[in-house]
C-alpha cells in the first residue's frame, strides 16, 4: 500500500497546476472561520460562561477568540500565511478540547476545520489571491527587474483535502448510514427537515411531500459518498461530483438550521472548480483596454513601488503604467510640461486624453479599478480632498530618487528567505522532490490507519456488534478508543455519524421556554418558537446544544437542568429579566419521526399543541426546576 500511494504522491508533485483555486478557496474557508469566530463572540456568554452572566468565564477567552479573529483575517488576506495557518489550527484545537465546545457545543464540524486548518500550514495557498505576493513583490524587485513570486501549484495541493476532509469523511459517514433504518428506507434527507428542532425556515414541503424524490436523494447521497473517494481525482468525474456534491450541501444549507457544516463542506468543491474555468472567469475580468495610462518616474522608489502595489491590485488590467523618462515625449498632452515638473508628479491620461496630475490622478487609478471607486468618492469629498491633497503634496516632494550612471554599484536583489513554519525541517527531511513525496505518503499512510481504526472501532463494531467481554480484546478496544481521542482532537479524524437513527428513534418530544411574570403574562423565549423552531441566530453550535445534548430522546435530568440553567440565565439578562424572582414556563410538544415516509410531516410537527409540564424558579443565584409528575429518564 505504501508504494503505490508513494508513487501517486510523486506523480501529484510532478504535475503543476494554477494556484487561483487554492487561493480562492483559501479565502472562502477563512470567511466560515471568521463568521464562527464572530458566533462565538456573539455567545460568548452563553457558550463559555458556567451560568451566563452569573458565573463567568475567564475574559482571557474573549480576548483569545478576538486575537483569533484577527489571524483569520491575515489567513483570509493571505498576510503571512503559513504562520497565519498554524496560528489558526492552535486556536481550533485549543477551544475544541480545552472550553465546552467539546461536549456541550459541539457544531458538527469541528472536526472538519481541524483537518483542513492543520492541512493549510502546508499548502501553498499564499501563491494566489494574497497579501504576500505582495510582499514579495516589494521586497524583491529591483529597478528594472520586477519579481514575480510562483503562481503554480502541484496537483496535490489540491487532492490532498479533498481526500482527506473530504473523501475519508464521506466513507466513514457512509458506513455509518448502512446501519441507520431511516437511511436504508432511502429518507436519510427526508426526515431531519421534518423534525422542528432542524429544520430551517424556508418551507420545504413541496420536495419533502415526493416520497420517489426525497428516496432518490437519500440513496444518491449513499452512493455518492462512497464513490467520492476513489472517483475525484479522477478529470471526467470531477464536475459530476463536485456539481453532486455542491448540490448536496446547498440542500443543507437551505433545508437545515445547521448552516455553518453547509458553508464548511461547501467551500472545499472550490478545489474541484476546472481550472479553465479560473481562466475563463479571469479574462471575463479583464478589460480589452486600460482604462488610465499612468506615467511615473523611474528613478524613484516610491514611485516604483507605487506601480507594484497597483498593478497587484487592479484585477481587471484598467492601468497602463508608463516610465516618464522613456515614453512622456511620445505624448502630446505631456509635450508643454517640462521635464523638471513632469518629475515632480505622477500623471494620469484617460481615454478622452484628459490630462490628471498628483492627487486626481490616484482617484482616477481608483475610479478605474472598480471595486475601488467607494474610496475615489471619498478622497473627493470637500476636506478629504484637500487633507489628502496636502499629505500627498508633502510625500511627493521630499520622495528620495535615485539616479545612476556607468559609474553606480548594481542594485542586486535580497536573498529569498522561506517564511514557512518548519523551513529548517524541509530543508533537512524533505529538501528533493523524493524525499517530499516519502514524507508526504508516510503521513498520508498514518490518516488511513488512524481513519480505519475509527471506522472499524464504531462503524463496524460498535454499530453491528457488542464491546468486546475477552479481557484482551477489550484492551485493544480501550486503546483504539484513546488513539480516535487524540486523532479526533488533533486531525480532526473521528465518526461522522451524524442524524442517524440512534439519534432520531424515540425523540418525540421536544420543549420550549416561556417567561411568566408577577401578573402571570407569558412572553415565548425568543430560543424555540411556537412552531418548535429554533430561531435565528441560535442555528448551528447553539441549536446542536438544545437539539443534541440538553434535549434527546435519552434526556437525563442533570444534563437537562444543566443547559435550562444556561438559557434562562443567559435570556434573563438580554431581556433585562431580574432572576431574584423571576419562573420559566417549561413547554413540551409531541412530534413524530418515523423511519418511513410521511405525507406533510412537517406542517403536522409544526402544528403540534404545546402543554406545560414544569416551572424554572430563579430565586436570587438559585435555579430550581419542578417538573411534577414527569420522568424525564423516561422520556
Amino acid at each position: 500500500m505504501y508504494k503505490t500511494i508513494l508513487n501517486l504522491v510523486a506523480q501529484g508533485l510532478q504535475k503543476p497546476v494554477p494556484a487561483t483555486g487554492l487561493g480562492i478557496f483559501r479565502i472562502a474557508f477563512s470567511l466560515v472561520i471568521l463568521q464562527e469566530i464572530l458566533f462565538l463572540y456573539y455567545f460568548r456568554h452563553l457558550i463559555f460562561d458556567p451560568v451566563p452572566y452569573l458565573d463567568r468565564a475567564s475574559p482571557m477567552l474573549h480576548f483569545f477568540l478576538l486575537v483569533w479573529l484577527a489571524v483569520a483575517g491575515c489567513l483570509a488576506l493571505g498576510y503571512h500565511t503559513r504562520r497565519a495557518a498554524v496560528f489558526n489550527y492552535l486556536f481550533w484545537v485549543l477551544f475544541v478540547c480545552f472550553t465546552p465546545m467539546w461536549q456541550d457545543f459541539d457544531g458538527g464540524f469541528d472536526q472538519l476545520m481541524t483537518s483542513t486548518s492543520f492541512l493549510l500550514i502546508f499548502l501553498p495557498a499564499e501563491r494566489a489571491l494574497s497579501l504576500d505576493n505582495l510582499r514579495h513583490k516589494l521586497r524583491y524587485s529591483i529597478p528594472g527587474s520586477p519579481y514575480q513570486p510562483p503562481t503554480q501549484v502541484t496537483v496535490l495541493a489540491y487532492y490532498l483535502p479533498l481526500g482527506i476532509s473530504l473523501g475519508l469523511l464521506y466513507f466513514d459517514s457512509g458506513l455509518h448510514k448502512l446501519s441507520s433504518e431511516f437511511w436504508r428506507n432511502g429518507m436519510g434527507s427526508w426526515l431531519p427537515p421534518t423534525m422542528p428542532y432542524y429544520m430551517s425556515a424556508i418551507d420545504m414541503s413541496p420536495l419533502l411531500n415526493l416520497k420517489v424524490f426525497e428516496q432518490l436523494i437519500g440513496y444518491a447521497i449513499i452512493l455518492f459518498q462512497f464513490l467520492f473517494l476513489p472517483l475525484f481525482w479522477h478529470r471526467r468525474f470531477r464536475v459530476p461530483l463536485m456539481l453532486a456534491g455542491a448540490t448536496f450541501h446547498a440542500g443543507i444549507i437551505l433545508s437545515l438550521n445547521i448552516y455553518p457544516f453547509g458553508f464548511a463542506m461547501l467551500v472545499h468543491y472550490l478545489l474541484m472548480v476546472p481550472f479553465r474555468w479560473w481562466r475563463e472567469i479571469h479574462d471575463k475580468l479583464r478589460l480589452a483596454q486600460p482604462i488610465l495610462t499612468v506615467f511615473y518616474d523611474q528613478d524613484c522608489p516610491l514611485c516604483n513601488r507605487t506601480v507594484i502595489v497597483v498593478r497587484h491590485f487592479d484585477v481587471r488590467g484598467a492601468i497602463d503604467f508608463k516610465g516618464l523618462q522613456t515614453h512622456a515625449r511620445q505624448y502630446r498632452a505631456l509635450d508643454a510640461i517640462p521635464d523638471d515638473k513632469l518629475l515632480t508628479d505622477l500623471y494620469a491620461l484617460d481615454g478622452q486624453g484628459r490630462l490628471f496630475a498628483g492627487l486626481d490622478t490616484y482617484i482616477n487609478i481608483l475610479r478605474a479599478m472598480g471595486y475601488t471607486l467607494p474610496l475615489a468618492w471619498i478622497m473627493g469629498l470637500p476636506g478629504c480632498y484637500g487633507l489628502a491633497g496636502r499629505v500627498y503634496r508633502k510625500i511627493a516632494d521630499n520622495r528620495e530618487r535615485w539616479v545612476c550612471d556607468g559609474a553606480c554599484a548594481v542594485i542586486t536583489a535580497p536573498p529569498f528567505e522561506d517564511e514557512r513554519p518548519f523551513s529548517r525541517g524541509y530543508a533537512r527531511y524533505a529538501a528533493t522532490e523524493r524525499q517530499t513525496a516519502q514524507r508526504i505518503a508516510k503521513f498520508l499512510v498514518l490518516v488511513l490507519v488512524l481513519q480505519l481504526n475509527s471506522t472499524i472501532h464504531y462503524g463496524l463494531l460498535y454499530r453491528w456488534a457488542q464491546r468486546p467481554a475477552d479481557p484482551a480484546l477489550a484492551i485493544l478496544d480501550h486503546l483504539s478508543d484513546s488513539i480516535i481521542n487524540y486523532s479526533h482532537a488533533f486531525l480532526g479524524i473521528t465518526p461522522h455519524a451524524l442524524y442517524m437513527h440512534d439519534h432520531f428513534a424515540g425523540y418525540n418530544h421536544i420543549l420550549a421556554l416561556s417567561y411568566r411574570d408577577a401578573s402571570g403574562r407569558e412572553t415565548w423565549l425568543p430560543f424555540v418558537n411556537q412552531e418548535g423552531r429554533l430561531l435565528s441566530p441560535h442555528w448551528g453550535r447553539v441549536q446542536s446544544m438544545w437539539a443534541n445534548v440538553a434535549v434527546t430522546s435519552h434526556m437525563g435530568r442533570e444534563r437537562l437542568e444543566k443547559f435550562l440553567r444556561k438559557i434562562t440565565a443567559y435570556w434573563a439578562m438580554e431581556l433585562g429579566i431580574d432572576l431574584k424572582d423571576a419562573d420559566f414556563v417549561i413547554k413540551l410538544k409531541e412530534v413524530r419521526v418515523p423511519m418511513d415516509w410521511e405525507d406533510d410531516l412537517r406542517h403536522k410537527n409544526m402544528a403540534a399543541p404545546w402543554r406545560d409540564i414544569g416551572v424554572v424558579q430563579w430565586r436570587g443565584k438559585t435555579m430550581r426546576v419542578d417538573i411534577p409528575g414527569l420522568d424525564i429518564e423516561a422520556l
